[in-house]
């Protein structure tokens, strides 16, 4: 070894020991004294990232949130030169974001949790990318939030549904639930039950039934909700959770003709699916829907109703007896509702 390499372990060999007093200093919360133990062991040594990234840490606790910023720069640069470990990289990113979302740039902190995560792939810094994204969403929502424009695109997708324009009143609805969304909007439960109604015109069942559910969540007494999505479910031809539907509703307007209307529907639509009357493409996708119901497959795998099953084919006397049972009745009606069996 050289005297020029002796002096350099020398001198690492001290900025190791300086590195082991600033974190004894930093949990000791002497964090001026840590800075400056830190500092000594970089002037001694600028290999080691770890110095960079400690004591971007004590300017953190400091509230000193510019000079952390500034260590994590210099430790990611000097990390790329020294061809530091990946994880020491994403350390000092995942510091740097913690840094600028304490100084509420978010935009600039997700942009460097995401570098950090490219490089090494922490729990941590993925619930803070989180964290972060959710809350630069709230704050751009809510910049977003202006009530008179939100009346205004509310009425103007009024006058495109009158007009039957209905892909231009989704638009308008939409940025009218934007403006004004449901914490600031006591109103915005209608903007969703007119949305179910577009969609509805437009056959897009599954965004309609989204919207319609949404109004049901916000405005559990507002009936409206309750018919727009039990309509969606029966052009879905899922005819026992729209009668479902029907039924809630009615628990908070007893008297509602067009509830009571949509249930004599469903049990018209049953009805006739389960004596035979529906067409073979009805009844092939009333069975597909029902074989992927959890409650029927358990019925079909279970023994005994596979008996119960066999004796309805050869022994009418013994299925008589079968429906006796509660159970099995309920169980039957399961498979009856679902069209997996017919009743002629």
């Amino acid at each position: 070894m050289t005297e020029e390499e002796a002096a350099a372990a020398a001198n690492k060999k001290e900025a190791l020991a300086l590195k082991a007093q600033g974190n004894e200093l930093y949990k000791a919360r002497k964090f001026d004294e840590a800075i400056e133990a830190y500092s000594k062991a970089l002037e001694l040594y600028d290999g080691d990232v770890s110095f960079l990234t400690n004591r971007a840490a004590v300017h953190f606790e400091k509230g000193d949130y510019e000079a952390a910023i500034k260590d994590c720069d210099a430790a990611v640069e000097k990390g790329r030169e020294v061809r530091a470990d990946y994880a020491l990289i994403a350390r000092a990113l995942s510091r740097k974001g913690t840094s600028l979302a304490k100084l509420g740039r978010l935009e600039e902190a997700v942009t460097a949790y995401n570098k950090s995560l490219t490089e090494h792939r922490t729990a941590d810094t993925l619930k803070r990318l989180n964290e972060a994204e959710k809350t630069l969403k709230e704050q751009t929502e809510a910049a977003y939030v202006d009530m008179a424009l939100s009346t205004q695109e509310k009425d103007l997708g009024n006058a495109a549904f009158k007009e039957a324009r209905y892909p231009e009143a989704v638009a308008h609805y939409n940025e009218a639930l934007k403006r004004g969304p449901p914490k600031v909007n006591p109103d915005a439960h209608k903007l969703y039950s007119n949305l179910a109604a577009c969609y509805t015109k437009l056959g897009a069942y599954p965004e309609g039934l989204k919207a319609a559910d949404r109004c049901v969540e916000l405005a559990p007494d507002f009936v409206k909700g309750y018919s727009r999505k039990g309509a969606l479910q029966f052009f879905m031809k899922d005819f026992e959770k729209a009668m479902a539907t029907y039924e809630a509703g009615l628990k908070h307007e007893p008297d509602n003709a067009e509830l009571k209307e949509g249930i004599m529907r469903c049990l018209q639509a049953i009805d006739r699916i389960a004596h035979g009357d529906a067409t073979d493409e009805e009844i092939k996708d009333r069975q597909a829907r029902g074989m992927a119901d959890p409650d029927v497959q358990n019925i079909l795998m279970d023994p005994i109703m596979r008996q119960v099953l066999d004796d309805f084919q050869t022994d009418p006397r013994a299925a008589r007896h079968h429906l006796q049972n509660p159970d099995i009745h309920r169980k039957i009606s399961k498979l009856v509702s679902a069209g997996i069996i017919q009743l002629r």
